[in-house]
């Protein structure tokens, strides 16, 4: 039986035509914003849309998970969007600054490992994600002396857009609409505005004649990461490990990111704890910022991880209550600063993430709140939100 990402038959990343209607982005309170719409189709598999206020360019990601969520493993998990993003970002950063200060690069490769926890009992209401520091190496070829590299790296990092997301600590907001009805939240911050529009029409609407790329921008090697030799009994592994009820748990990730002859990033994705496949992605900047819009940009998957992150605690949740979540969506806006302009280095910004849930369950509102404030309260990303973990710690070689 094929899952639903099969069904479709379409790569698992490709841009969507302009003309497509209710693909809009807000209006930038930084320097870029991101409009996400992601759905569930069954299992952990979700699809998402992002929009790019900068650009008007949407690009249609998918995602699911491996064993250890009884996922069918066809895309890539949401922390490895979130890496890809995240080191694509330093990585593009390193490039742009280096160009204003007319340093040429001639190889750049960054080793980039998070680091998430997950403590505490789903049923008691207690289990609670965290993000810890970010380490990252860099390994630089460019005509200049070593200290002048690493002082380029280092305001790379200062001035890359998610930098503002490790650092500035926000809370979330959030409007909940729970079969056709909007209800107040309880624990999380409620969202001021209008409640966005549901995305189940415009993802119902989207032409689908996309075909894969050669070669593609996400690859599934089909490869699975190896356990390290020092990884101790809070890295997990197994089928449906992630779904206990109760867990002490630390998940890790590293990206490997090198820069390809046509200026883009290739980035190779590992996932330690819990073990998963090996996942590449390509990532490009749009044109103006280096590169010329063939792939996403680093924000576009930082914002869909971070979409497809919540989505599937909102699945997970439900699974573990064995609760009634027939469907669900989502309509996320994240506004990022734009990154360097010029030879000086400005700190990065994150405003809060605002976020429309829509859900339709057979349960009554009392647990669509619950449902909503376990989502927050055990995504990884919003636990990368709502805190500052430090870091990243900046490890430098220059050739």
């Amino acid at each position: 039986m094929v899952s639903p990402l099969e069904d479709l038959g379409y790569p698992l990343v490709f841009p969507v035509d302009e003309g497509v209607d209710g693909l809009d982005a807000p209006e930038p309170s930084l320097g870029v914003a991101h409009r996400t719409r992601v759905r569930s189709l069954g299992g952990m598999q979700k699809e998402a849309l992002v929009t790019n206020s900068a650009t008007g360019t949407t690009w249609r990601l998918a995602s699911d998970e491996g064993e250890y969520l009884e996922g069918e493993d066809i895309a890539p998990a949401p922390l490895a969007h979130l890496t890809t993003g995240m080191v694509s970002s330093f990585a593009s950063e390193v490039l742009t600054l280096a160009d204003e200060r007319g340093i040429e690069v001639e190889d750049l490769t960054l080793v980039q490992d998070n680091y998430y926890t997950m403590n505490g009992s789903a049923l008691a209401g207690t289990m609670t994600a965290g993000a810890l520091p970010v380490d990252l190496d860099v390994e630089i070829d460019a005509d200049a002396e070593p200290q002048a590299l690493r002082t380029l790296v280092d305001d790379a990092v200062q001035s890359a857009p998610v930098s503002g997301l490790i650092h500035d600590v926000t809370d979330s907001v959030f409007t909940l609409v729970a079969n056709g009805r909007e209800i107040d939240p309880d624990r999380v911050d409620e969202r001021d505005g209008p409640t966005l529009p549901d995305p189940i029409e415009t993802f119902e609407s989207l032409p689908r004649d996309a075909s894969e790329r050669d070669p593609p921008i996400i690859h599934r090697t089909g490869a699975t990461t190896e356990p390290l030799p020092d990884s101790d009994e809070a890295y997990t592994s197994g089928e449906g490990s992630s779904l206990s009820a109760d867990q002490d748990r630390v998940l890790h990730l590293r990206g490997t990111c090198t820069v390809r002859p046509d200026g883009t990033k290739h980035v190779a994705v590992e996932l330690f704890s819990p073990i998963g496949t090996v996942f590449e992605f390509i990532s490009d900047e749009p044109s103006g910022r280096g590169g010329a819009g063939r792939a996403p940009d680093a924000m576009t998957y930082v914002a869909a991880g971070l979409g497809f992150c919540f989505m599937t605690q909102m699945g997970r949740y439900a699974d573990i209550v064995d609760a009634d979540l027939s469907a669900y969506r989502i309509v996320q806006d994240t506004h990022v600063t734009a990154g360097v302009r010029g030879d000086e280095a400005t700190p990065a910004g994150w405003a809060p993430v605002e976020t429309c849930a829509y859900v339709e369950t057979s349960e009554d509102a009392d647990f669509a709140r619950e449902l909503l404030d376990m989502s927050e309260q055990t995504c990884f990303l919003h636990a990368l939100c709502r805190s500052d973990p430090g870091g990243p710690d900046v490890d430098v070689v220059a050739r």
